[in-house]
């Protein structure tokens, strides 16, 4: 089990990019958080195992969301935490 912390930046505000990751997360299996920051990307916290985890950040680099249009992704490991399920923060 590992838990990622991603930061992903481009035109990811308002075009309803954290509820396309939330649906690709929960069919995937993947639990964490996701929000919007102040200085226009969007943070999430995803946890998995590290399959699904590769799976979900190239799934979320090419989101089939055509509003959305990210740019750039980093990626670092964080501690595992308790999760119930993925969800939009504020």
């Amino acid at each position: 089990m590992k838990n990622y912390k991603i930061i992903v930046f481009g035109t990811v505000q308002g075009v309803g990019f954290r509820y396309t990751t939330k649906a690709i997360a929960n069919n995937m299996g993947i639990k964490g958080i996701v929000r919007n920051q102040s200085d226009g990307t969007v943070y999430i916290e995803a946890q998995g195992n590290s399959l699904l985890l590769s799976q979900f950040i190239s799934s979320i680099k090419a989101p089939k969301n055509p509003f959305a249009k990210v740019t750039k992704i980093e990626v670092s490991e964080i501690p595992v935490k308790t999760y119930n399920d993925f969800s939009v923060t504020y």
